[in-house]
């Protein structure tokens, strides 16, 4: 059992914002549970590294979007450590698509993976630290253009759009059995662009901030960390997009 807090970070085998979080728990202290759907080298090779600094890691495989595999994943986490102490939610699926050949499928796909695997990763997790006298934290990850979506990505939105009210429903149903389990939102915004975006595409999305520069996965990190620092934060949705949110840069 680890003496080390324990962090879930749910896909943080790619390379992408889930593995930087995880770096981030790591240099707190935290032991981590790596988890993937698909990446299994990358994320062997995120523990082989982790294990090399010192950290206590695993990866464990699951498939957010089935119940069962969900369930597996939490109780082997626990069963390896002994106690979770912080789920951060960081797998998602997007990609664009124009409304006329959006089908069913895509609407579904999006939910299933985006907000039934949240919902059902912060349940089980959250029922595991109801238990403990420390209770927990719990991160979800939203999306800044819930707020003024943009097009292609009809599909997708929806499917962000409900984690808001996903975090507050579950901050207050943990929260009322266990005063010590806090949920909390990150809503990135451009903070990792797509290296085959159009040039001109990433221009915009840069000049819509009021920043005028892309945000980095290490800001959501901080963003991250904050929220597991401020005990007296919970339920809330913090945007983490260089002001993209407030700023509409036509009506200027």
């Amino acid at each position: 059992m680890a003496h080390s807090k324990v962090a879930l970070v749910t896909g943080s085998g790619k390379r992408r914002v889930g593995s930087h979080v995880a770096q981030a728990l790591a240099d707190r202290g935290y032991s981590l549970v790596i988890h993937y759907r698909s990446s299994e080298e990358e994320a062997k090779e995120a523990v082989a590294t982790l294990l090399a600094r010192g950290v206590q890691a695993i990866a464990l495989q699951a498939d957010l979007s089935e119940e069962q595999s969900v369930h597996h994943l939490v109780h082997q986490t626990v069963a390896h450590f002994g106690r979770i102490d912080v789920l951060v939610n960081c797998a998602a699926a997007w990609k664009s698509k124009k409304l006329e050949e959006v089908s069913a499928a895509d609407v579904r796909h999006y939910f299933e993976t985006n907000t039934l695997g949240t919902f059902l990763c912060s349940q089980q997790a959250g029922l595991v630290m109801v238990q403990q006298p420390e209770g927990g934290c719990i991160i979800t990850m939203g999306d800044w253009a819930i707020a003024r979506p943009y097009l292609n990505y009809s599909a997708y939105f929806p499917s962000k759009g409900a984690i808001p009210t996903l975090t507050r429903c579950l901050a207050v149903e943990l929260g009322s059995r266990n005063p010590a389990v806090r949920v909390n939102c990150v809503m990135p915004g451009p903070v990792f662009l797509p290296p085959d975006l159009p040039e001109t595409e990433r221009k915009q999305a840069i000049d819509a901030t009021l920043v005028k520069r892309e945000g980095s996965p290490e800001n959501v990190a901080q963003a991250v960390l904050f929220l597991l620092d401020n005990d007296f934060v919970t339920g809330v949705c913090l945007p983490v997009d260089g002001g993209r949110t407030i700023f509409a840069p036509d009506s200027l």
